[in-house]
Order: structure tokens, then sequence, then C-alpha cells
């Protein structure tokens, strides 16, 4: 008897005066910055504070506001970053309460901490090199790394920006919603003009990412892009004509001519290499021809009565290569034997010198076959597979007959088009929210972000887009529970109550552009919090 009456003497001493107060300050604000006039808000008398005595009180460890008891303000106690307090949530809110010692009386405050562009958009990578083919075509694209800026609203990236090189231009892929927020816009490098590696074999490139803040803060990544070299050049002789005078008895073994060709190619491209085209048995066995350094040799000695003029062509002529039609573009289910490409060979010499034997480079998916005369079709060899490779560089290899055989080659450029062939693919079978993980209290404030689902989709384009929807909920989840279509971001849009459920069943449905369709189980557990007093 004597416990129950000391009870209730204490809760009739504690008068519990329910209010609130709503403050919203910046962030990064200095320890003892301003927040609020507590005092002067409640209506309290600064005397009764100083005498009676008033304290903040906050949840978790850190205490990030105090109470001034000579003014009644409210200060920040500690230097307060929203991006660290609040990254899953929009809009970030901390919670306090005021007691007054003396009147027994307690006060809720609610802290709005609002953004400041305190954070610059970063690359993942401060620079990136990129390697294209001279025969790349033009309107390519080709995918750049995001910038990522933790601020929020305007703050937030807002846009790209590139320079350095008229060859290429950027496109910027928004959501499909049309939205800006941070990671919806996705940055292209598209090439705008015919890239040729005897004129730049590199292009050096700044990409600049901008938020909206005022001022505005920037970030850079510098795009180095190698240009690879194509067999797009014949070697071409310093003369056309090389004349030697030379007495009878010249030594064996001397060098009475040097042939000079040069090839502005990379590589073994412009690699040359030197033989004779037209020569009689007598001559090949009194001059020797150096296939490296093109440097004609004597090998026996020479009679004038024998003779006084010896006259021979030399292999100068590599095979030409010539696309007459190719397609840039081909569909993964299109059926094997598709024709790609028509190619023309020709070599302006005769004989075996003029002979043209015509391949592909080893593992692509294609072959050649013989059409007309000095023509040839490149084909599809089996199906494609774009998950497996988006684009293939399909290099054609021309020799001629010569000895040493002089090579062309030509790369043609292919890039695959989606279909919609794979399905929708959830991270995990089943996903498991508990407290201890996401904080899914019965308290958790209606706006939260629970959890998020994420599938993924091996296709591209709008057969990759997935939407996301409860296909199999209760009408008390459903009031509760809100699942964005987009970015699967599953929100508490009710009051949690642990007294009255104790957890929740779902199951989500992800479906891709194409209409394929992935489910995943989702079982959510609702934690008490101790939001009930005790009962006689």
């Amino acid at each position: 008897r004597q416990r129950a009456l000391l009870c209730c003497v204490l809760l009739a001493a504690w008068e519990a005066a329910w209010g609130q107060l709503r403050y919203s300050v910046p962030e990064e604000l200095p320890k003892g910055s301003f927040v609020g006039d507590v005092a002067k808000d409640l209506a309290l008398e600064l005397a009764a504070l100083r005498d009676r005595g008033a304290r903040v009180v906050s949840q978790g460890r850190t205490q990030y506001f105090a109470l001034h008891g000579n003014s009644g303000h409210l200060v920040t106690a500690e230097r307060i970053d929203r991006e660290q307090l609040c990254r899953l949530v929009e809009k970030c809110v901390l919670r306090c309460e005021v007691i007054v010692e003396g009147e027994m009386k307690v006060y809720a405050i609610e802290v709005e901490i609002t953004d400041i562009n305190d954070n610059t958009p970063s690359f993942g990578e401060a620079e990136k090199e990129l390697r294209m083919s001279e025969t790349t075509t033009t309107g390519s694209r080709f995918l750049l790394s995001e910038a990522h800026d933790p601020d929020v609203g305007a703050n937030a990236l807002q846009s790209y920006e590139l320079s350095g090189d008229d060859h290429f231009s950027l496109s910027v892929q928004a959501g499909a919603d049309g939205e800006k927020p941070d990671g919806e816009k996705r940055p292209e490098l598209v090439l705008a003009k015919a890239l040729d590696r005897e004129e730049a074999a590199f292009h050096e490139l700044v990409l600049r990412a901008s938020d909206g803040g005022e001022p505005a803060r920037t970030g850079t990544a510098r795009i180095r892009v190698a240009v690879l070299d194509a067999n797009d050049n014949a070697p071409a002789f310093s003369q056309a004509l090389y004349t030697v005078r030379v007495p009878e008895d010249v030594p064996v073994g001397s060098t009475l001519l040097t042939v000079t060709a040069t090839d502005p190619d990379d590589g073994s491209n412009g690699d040359v290499k030197y033989s004779f085209k037209k020569v009689t048995d007598i001559t090949s066995e009194i001059f020797d021809l150096d296939p490296d350094t093109g440097a004609i040799r004597l090998l026996r000695s020479l009679d004038f009565e024998e003779g006084d003029l010896y006259e021979f062509d030399v292999n100068d002529n590599a095979p030409e290569i010539s696309v007459r039609s190719a397609l840039s573009e081909i569909s993964e289910d299109a059926p094997s034997g598709t024709v790609v490409a028509l190619v023309h060979v020709q070599d302006r010499d005769s004989g075996a010198n003029g002979e043209v034997r015509c391949s592909l480079g080893e593992g692509v998916p294609f072959r050649l076959e013989r059409s007309l005369e000095n023509y040839y079709s490149v084909v599809t060899a089996r199906e494609l597979d774009r998950e497996q490779a988006s684009e293939h560089n399909v290099t054609v290899r021309a020799a001629d007959g010569g000895s040493p055989p002089l090579r062309s080659t030509a790369v043609l450029a292919l890039r695959v088009l989606d279909v919609n062939d794979n399905a929708p693919v959830f991270a995990e079978a089943r996903y498991s929210a508990q407290i201890y993980k996401i904080r899914l209290l019965e308290n958790l404030p209606e706006g939260s972000l629970a959890f998020q689902v994420k599938a993924t989709d091996g296709d591209e384009g709008t057969n990759a887009e997935i939407n996301y929807s409860f296909s199999d909920i209760t009408n008390s989840a459903r009031e509760l529970f809100s699942l964005d279509p987009r970015t699967g971001d599953v929100k508490v849009t009710g009051p949690l109550d642990y007294e009255d459920v104790k957890y929740y069943e779902a199951t989500v449905e992800g479906k891709d552009g194409g209409g394929l369709i992935a489910h995943a189980k989702v079982h959510i557990d609702v934690i008490d919090v101790n939001d009930n007093a005790p009962s006689l």
C-alpha cells in the first residue's frame, strides 16, 4: 500500500504539459549556434529556468543540442552533418526534449536539418582511357562514369558538360520520369566526327559535373581517347623509278642501291616488306633484295658483254580492301547466314603478286563467302548474343602471293541490338527486414525508407527498365507501406504498432519493358519499442 501511494504521488507531481516546437537550421553550423528561443516560444520565465533547472535530452549517445539557462536559447552542441546522419532519408529531422526539473514538465522539440551545398560532385575515376578504332562509325556511343553528389535538392548533381575536342559530343540520358535526382543522369560520349589515327593518335577530353548550388560546385574527370590503327594507308616509295650505274668490276657483295617505301600506319600495319615483282631467273641469280631494308646487293660478278642493262619490278602494291556495303547494327536474334558486309579486294600487281587470299580474324561469329570475282560477303556464322558481346570489330585480312607477301586489313564495326530475351533477376530470393539491420521500429516516422528491393536485367534500353509493384499484399500492409515503381524503395506510409501486428509479408513483382517478370518474397518484422506505460 505504501509503494502504491508513493507511485500515485509521483504521477500527480509530474504534470506533463505536452507541446511541440519545430525549428529549422542548416547543417554544418559551428558549435553553440542559435537554433530557437525556447523560453519565448514556450512562455517560460528565465528565472524559473535558472532556479529550477532545465536540460535537453536527445535519443542516442550524441547530444546535438543544449539549452542556455541564462538566455533560454536552444543551441547546437555539435557540428551536424546532414549527409552523415540522414543518408537514406529525404527529410532530416532530429528530435529532443526539454525537461524543466522543478516543474516536472517536458516539451518535445523537432529540428529539421536543411542541406547546404557542402559537397562537390565527384567521379569514381578521375582519369579514364577509352580505346577506339579509327574506323569506328560516327554516332557510336560510349557510356561514361557517373558523378556522385550526396547533397539533395538543388544542391545535388544537375548537369554535365564536355570540352576539349570537336570529334566528340556529350549525350545525357535522364530518368524515365524526367526528374533530376542524383544518379538519374547517365553521360554518354558520342563520336561526332570520323577519327584518323594518322592525324591524331590521342584525344584529350574533360567531363565536368555541376550541382545547382549558389555558387555551383564542379567536379571534373579527364578522358583520354586512344585511337587504334586500321590499315587504311598503302606503302609509298620515295621515287617512282630508281636508276643506278655501276662498273662491271664492282665487288661481289656490294650494295648497289637501296629502295625506300614508307607507310603512315601504326605497328605491323606500317611495317613495309620488299620483294621483286617481275624478275628473270638469271637476274635473281645476280641480285638479292633485302626484304627488311630494301637494299639490292650483288650476288656474283657482272659482265658487260653478258648484259649491260637489268630491269625488274618490285612487289610494291599491297592488296586493297574496299567495303562496298556494310551494316552498322544487327539484331541479336538475326538468323545465321545474315549478310553484314560486302567487301571488294584487288591487287594492282600481276602474276602471283596480284593473287589475293582473304580471311577473317579468329574467334568472331562471322565467316567469309565468295561472291562475284574479287567480292566477298561477310555473314553471321551463328546466332549472336548481345549480353556476351554488344559490339564486334571484325577484321578482314588480305594477303597477296608475293615473296614475302604483302598484307592489308580492314575493320568492320558492328553493334548488336538488344531483344528482350532476359527476365529480371532479384538480388536475393528472399528479403528479411529486421530492426538491427534497417531500423524498422514501430515508431518509425511516416515517409522513412524501410528498405529497397533490387533486380537486374541483362538486356539494355527499355528491355532492361524494371518496374516494381506489390503482386501479393494484404490491405492492411498496403496502407502502411509504399513501393516506388522506379527505384524499388519501400517507405513507411502509416503508423506501425508492434502490439497490433508483429510482422508483414508480401510479394514484390519486377517487370521489364518487354513484359518479362520475376518475383521476390518480402518478410518485414516490426520491432517493439517502450511506448506503453505500465497500467495498474
